[in-house]
């Protein structure tokens, strides 16, 4: 299938590298406005530059958007309108009603669209998630150190939605409240934010995110009934603990009594696989896979939009606490 890809920025290049190395596409170039860095892309990888977006979409069955959020929007549409598959980086859009419309769009035009939320396909995540059901508490912490080139994007469009992602994946119930705080650090906006989200069933989800850190931290730990399952995206490790019914006596089990009665039950520790995978890579296969199997994307337009919406609703209620704060406010 023919590929091409819009935007040769940091993310741009990696996708440009996986895909020419990938035997599921044919890369026919890419488009980036800025001259220079098209012809240093175009040299370096031995790969065409188209001179436009619109000649670029005429010459491909798929566009592979990693271009800046603001203008994600402009060019899906475009790509959508003349009936292209579409691969969109996360967030897929900068409003809410932008991905709606792209949602009309690409039901109409019969098109797949996949949505770039990549910690999907964390091989971390994936070893672990079939240990997850049912979770009733979620922790998510997912820190970086400050760099000011990445201030122009909302903390949480930029790192908490990853997690606002994972969240919405694995608790299968409807959010039902959403309450926020966050600190302006280094920046005019919000560099350290939580958000704490409530779900119909019951589970609590605690999200912290942070450009403000001095370390990086990617780690998510989720509880439910006598399991306790723990996700370092960053390490890609996961742990699993788990509590079963005591059946006879083990010197290597650790046994604890669970209540006054003297019941007890088993301790197990239980570290999975953890497969050595480019989760990049990976997406960008799976997508090739729904469009040959004309199946649902793993991460469909419709999840992106749905985080988008928890992203957005999390933004608006910390920026109205923080306009709180702000002298004559």
């Amino acid at each position: 299938m023919k590929i091409a890809v819009l935007g040769a920025g940091h993310l741009g290049r990696i996708h440009l590298d996986i895909i020419k190395n990938m035997s599921e596409y044919d890369l026919v170039g890419f488009f980036d406005p800025d001259a220079n860095v098209s012809r240093k892309i175009s040299k370096e990888f031995s790969v065409r530059s188209f001179d436009s977006m619109s000649s670029l979409i005429g010459e491909t069955d798929i566009v592979d958007i990693v271009t800046p959020t603001l203008s994600h929007y402009e060019c899906a549409k475009q790509a959508i309108l003349n009936h292209k598959h579409v691969f969109i980086e996360k967030p897929v859009t900068n409003t809410v009603a932008e991905a709606d419309e792209l949602l009309v769009l690409a039901e109409r035009y019969d098109v797949k669209v996949q949505v770039g939320h990549v910690e999907r396909f964390n091989p971390a995540f994936t070893a672990a998630k079939p240990y997850i059901k049912n979770p009733l508490f979620i922790e998510t912490h997912r820190l970086s150190p400050f760099n000011p080139r990445g201030t122009d994007v909302s903390v949480v469009l930029d790192l908490m939605i990853h997690d606002i992602d994972i969240i919405l994946n694995i608790v299968k119930s409807d959010v039902t409240n959403i309450s926020t705080s966050g600190v302006a650090v280094a920046s005019d906006n919000a560099d350290i934010t939580n958000a704490r989200i409530e779900f119909e069933n019951g589970c609590v989800a605690n999200l912290t995110a942070s450009r403000a850190s001095l370390k990086k931290m990617r780690k998510t730990r989720i509880f439910q009934k006598d399991a306790y399952v723990s996700i370092d995206f960053l390490e890609k490790k996961t742990e699993i603990v788990s509590l079963s019914e005591e059946s006879s006596w083990n010197p290597f089990v650790m046994n604890i009594e669970v209540d006054t009665d003297g019941n007890k039950k088993s301790v197990h520790l239980h570290k999975p696989t953890v497969k050595k995978l480019n989760a990049i890579q990976e997406e960008l296969f799976s997508f090739a896979k729904a469009i040959q199997k004309n199946s649902l994307p793993l991460v469909t337009l419709n999840d992106g939009c749905k985080s988008l919406r928890v992203a957005h609703t999390v933004m608006e209620k910390i920026n109205e606490r923080i306009s709180k704060t702000l002298p004559n406010a």
